[in-house]
This record gives structure tokens, sequence and C-alpha cells, in this order.
């Protein structure tokens, strides 16, 4: 479980979160949306330690944030960026590995153990196949599963994921989240930030939606996710439609005018 108690932050004398109360349970799908410069990037970085609030508390099963080790902190969270441009050629193995360099000592090299939870990784995702592959060699939906492994690795059991599908392409995209959605359904707690609306009715347990620095939705997507939220978050019409595909009822999101 992770949570926010009056959570605030400023760069300067510039607020960017504003009493940002938030909650995570084991086992949910939390969307954060909010157009470009609302905090969400911020939010996220205080989540994983990365920033001091400027008041406020950022809570993790039950413990500050603050009163983690680095090592200790790393077994609770893990991030997954919304890209990665490798600057070597590693394998995808090597790349997953990665992920274990918190749990290893200053000069401990990973073994047959950790080279075998890896695999597993790689395999939980489909892509064990791709293990001895070069991860400047494979897709870009091929390399978000990757970081998602090395993330998985850590044995972290809250995943903040930025942007998970930003730079991939429709089908990927969707290749993705299913993913992601089977990692809640075996018990992870993720959060991820997007700008696809449609993916937040599609796939989220809850929305958290950020403006100005301060939360303006926060509750179960179906019910939260309305037309009025997304005309205050974006600034443009949206209609939201309920469509029938493959024999089950989907809400989509649909702008239009000026």
């Amino acid at each position: 479980m992770i949570e926010t108690a009056g959570l605030c932050f400023s760069y300067g004398s510039n607020p960017v979160l504003k009493d940002v109360n938030f909650r995570a349970e084991e086992g949910v799908l939390v969307s954060v949306l909010g157009p470009n410069g609302v905090g969400k990037t911020t939010f996220f970085r205080c989540l994983l330690g990365f920033l001091k609030p400027s008041s406020g508390r950022v809570i993790i099963n039950g413990k500050d944030v603050s009163e983690y080790s680095k090592r200790q902190l790393s077994m609770q969270i893990a991030y997954i960026p919304q890209s990665y441009n490798p600057v070597f050629n590693h394998t995808v193995l090597d790349c997953v590995l990665m992920g274990l360099t918190s749990s290893l000592g200053l000069f401990e090299q990973p073994g047959r153990a950790e080279e075998e939870k890896a695999l597993a990784a790689l395999e939980d995702l489909g892509i064990a196949d791709l293990a001895r592959r070069g991860s400047m060699k494979i897709s870009g939906g091929e390399r978000q599963l990757m970081l998602i492994a090395r993330a998985l690795v850590q044995d972290a059991r809250i995943l903040i994921m930025d942007e998970p599908t930003a730079n991939l392409d429709y089908g990927n995209a969707y290749r993705v989240m299913k993913k992601i959605s089977a990692l809640r359904d075996g018990g992870y707690t993720i959060i991820f930030s997007s700008h696809n609306p449609d993916q937040a009715l599609r796939w989220s347990d809850r929305v958290f939606a950020l403006k100005d620095g301060g939360v303006i939705a926060d509750g179960p997507a179906d019910s939260i996710l309305s037309e009025t939220v997304l005309r205050n978050l974006y600034g443009i019409e949206v209609a939201v439609n309920t469509v029938n595909a493959g024999g089950s009822e989907y809400r989509v999101c649909t702008p239009f005018g000026g």
C-alpha cells in the first residue's frame, strides 16, 4: 500500500503539488491523468523518494518513505520509465539483471540463481525468447516489456510507470497494457500516467486526476471519468460513450468541437 498525506512540493517559489492526498491499495491499477505540466512526474518522483516534499508525507506500507534506505526502498517500489534508448547493445537478459543491482554487494556479480530469476520474469511477460537478443535490436513494445521485467526482479510489489505506452504503436500499446493488467491481477499495485483517457477507462480500477497542482478527481474509473472531468482537464469537449466489442462493453472518449 502507498499513500500521501497533504503532499506539497515546490521548485523554488513555484508550487507544483498542493495538498495532494492519495492512496493505492494492494492489487489495484491506478491511472494518473492530467495535462502537461500539472506535476504528474513530480508526483511520481516524490512517491519514489527522489524528491523530498516541501510538506506532507509519502507512506509505503505504513512507513514514511524517508525512513527507508535506498536498498530497502528498491524492494518496496520500482520505476518503469516511458522510454529507454540503450547506449550499448546489452542483451535483454543483462538489462533485466540490472534490476538486481541494489540487492547485490558492491563487487558481487549475478549468479545462476539471479539469471533464472530474470529468465522467469521474461517468461511471465512472454518475451523469454528475446533473452539473448541485443536490447538495441528489439521493438519498442518489446523494450518496454523488458523494462517491466527489470522492475519485477527487484521483488517490489508497487510499480510506478511513467506513460508506459507513450512511444508505442497502437498494437504494441495494447499488448503492453494487457501485460500490465495481468500484473495487477497477480497482486501488484500499479500506478501509471497516461495522456490517453481511453486507457484509463479500459484498464484502470481508479483514476487520479491532477490539474494546477491539485486533485480534481479521485475514484473508480467508470464513475469518476465523466465528460465534465475530461472537459475540465483538457479544455475540450468530449463525449463518453459505450461500445460493444467482442461481446463486452467498453466506455470510450471522443473529442469534438474547437
